[in-house]
């Protein structure tokens, strides 16, 4: 092979080798371009997706910012049909509100419950960043599939809507039907609105329950100030978001967990007089403190209860009474009184009658009127110190007729007592006793409850100074005259006009007698105090 064939085959050679350089350098760089893309820049939102109606899904979206000022959205989903595409969007307006299609994304593939779209704008190309997704008034919706985009199968508010992870809970109690009750959470968004959760347990399949917040306490009654969308019988849901009132006015999480009001549920929009649940939110819920007060029975066998304070957020104070035994169709007054029952005076406090189907009143109270009818503000720390009783009346054509009755506030009984034996003297056959009862103010109830005879008409009794053995001695305390019913009931904090309490009142050197009421019998007598062993 001469010279110059070697160097043409040379030639080749290399431009051969040139060519395969070029070749895989041209393919390297295709390679490095297809691996170029948008990098994240660590900024990123997440908000969660829950399951909807008995969907197991749920899941979170995380919005990310690009350095090509995209973002990514990611939704991972678990719970997703393996093989199936799940349709996604987000929507305008929160989910509980719903609101058309904003922004289509890409489907979520329910073998790898995972779906990515790059967001530069949304579905009628307008220009959307990242700053005014994370903050966008929306919701997501993954649907069961492109020909079912009917089942959603997960939910999730985002930017604005999402909630803040503070929330509050009130009670709905039973109203009509006692296997209705159920729960009303509020819940904060990010944007000071509110996400409105109502939750009855037993509603009818098939039903469909208006509710409303109203005005005042349920006690009171109000007109309706919200109106919530209407409970789904079948599942026992109901959600509102709620950013105003039905008349326009504004009103934030905040301002709603201050409201002076409450909720009803109703049976339907065609019978809305039956609530099937009901309870007191705002100011007016419940703190959980409470005093219960024993109602006993005064002229009418068998009748008796509590009255039941309760203290709301606001200081007020819920009253409820119950009674057992009432009749049936009955409508009994009843109200607290200055003073003591053994001392008896005039009305302070109004109840809302006694039903007598059900024994009970529910009062709200915030006010009291003092012996010149003017509205004093009362708080429940401050009923709780009031010097005053219940009388609950047969109706109101005969409030003369008491069926119940019990002291309350500062004259409630501690449960220490101490009781006395009264001897029959000039009459055969009586016998009875003399309780001595500390109240919380320090002062006593004196009751005698004589038997044995005929006490038609009255006795009087007293505490004498001194013992039986060393009678007589003088009167140093008037007792309330023994009623045909062999009772006498005495509010004692007064020795002549020296204050005795009821520690000094079980020490007092005395013996009671109860006497024909001109003192020419001695019915009973008893020693009292450091006379007795």
């Amino acid at each position: 092979m001469t010279i110059e064939m070697k160097k043409i085959q040379h030639y080749l050679v290399a431009l051969m080798l040139l060519g395969g350089l070029i070749t895989m350098s041209s393919c390297n760089d295709d390679e490095d371009d297809m691996n170029v893309g948008p990098e994240g820049t660590g900024e990123l939102v997440t908000f969660p997706l829950d399951g909807v109606a008995n969907s197991a899904a749920g899941g979170m979206i995380t919005f990310e910012l690009m350095d090509d000022a995209s973002t990514k959205i990611t939704v991972e989903l678990e719970g997703a049909v393996n093989g199936q595409m799940h349709p996604i969007h987000i929507h305008e307006n929160t989910a509980a509100e719903g609101g058309g299609i904003v922004i289509t994304l890409e489907n979520v593939d329910g073998t790898t419950g995972k779906s990515e779209t790059f967001v530069t704008m949304t579905d009628d190309e307008s220009p959307i960043s990242f700053e005014q997704l994370v903050d966008f008034d929306g919701y997501i919706n993954v649907h069961q599939s492109a020909n079912d985009l009917a089942t959603i199968v997960a939910q999730g508010d985002i930017g604005q809507n999402a909630l803040t992870g503070e929330s509050k809970s009130y009670a709905l109690g039973s109203v009509a039907d006692p296997a209705i009750s159920g729960m009303a959470t509020f819940y904060q968004r990010i944007n000071g609105e509110t996400l409105a959760k109502l939750m009855l347990d037993n509603t009818p399949q098939g039903g469909s329950h208006p509710a409303h917040i109203h005005l005042n306490t349920a006690a009171e009654g109000g007109a309706i100030a919200m109106s919530f969308t209407p409970v789904d019988g079948s599942t026992g849901m109901s959600k509102t978001n709620i950013a105003s009132l039905d008349d326009g006015t504004a009103i934030t999480y905040t301002e709603l967990l201050q409201f002076d009001g409450y909720i009803n549920v109703h049976l339907s929009a065609e019978d809305l007089a039956t609530l099937v649940a009901q309870g007191d939110i705002g100011q007016n819920e419940l703190t959980g403190e409470k005093m219960a007060y024993d109602l006993s029975s005064v002229d009418v066998e068998g009748i008796s209860g509590t009255a039941t304070f309760s203290q709301r957020v606001n200081n007020e104070t819920l009253v409820m009474i119950v009674l057992e035994n009432t009749p049936e169709g009955g409508s009994h007054p009843s109200h607290i009184h200055f003073n003591t029952a053994a001392e008896g005076g005039g009305i302070a406090v109004t109840f809302n009658n006694i039903n007598g189907t059900t024994g009970m009143s529910i009062t709200n109270v915030t006010n009291y009127k003092d012996a010149d009818m003017r509205e004093i503000a009362i708080s429940y720390d401050e009923l709780l110190e009031f010097d005053g009783y219940i009388n609950v009346h047969l109706s109101a054509d005969d409030l003369g007729t008491l069926v119940a009755q019990g002291d309350i506030g500062q004259n409630d009984l501690t449960s220490e007592s101490k009781t006395y034996t009264l001897n029959g003297v000039d009459v055969p056959g009586v016998s009875g006793t003399a309780t001595f009862s500390e109240r919380i103010n320090g002062e006593t109830l004196v009751i005698i409850a004589l038997s044995g005879a005929n006490f038609e008409g009255g006795y009087a009794s007293h505490i004498h100074a001194g013992s039986v053995a060393n009678a007589p001695g003088d009167i140093i305390i008037s007792l309330n005259n023994v009623d045909a019913n062999g009772m006498s009931n005495t509010n004692v904090n007064m020795m002549g006009e020296t204050m005795i309490d009821y520690a000094a009142m079980i020490q007092i050197d005395g013996y009671i007698n109860v006497h024909t009421l001109d003192f020419s019998g001695l019915v009973a007598q008893g020693d009292v105090g450091a006379n007795v062993q």
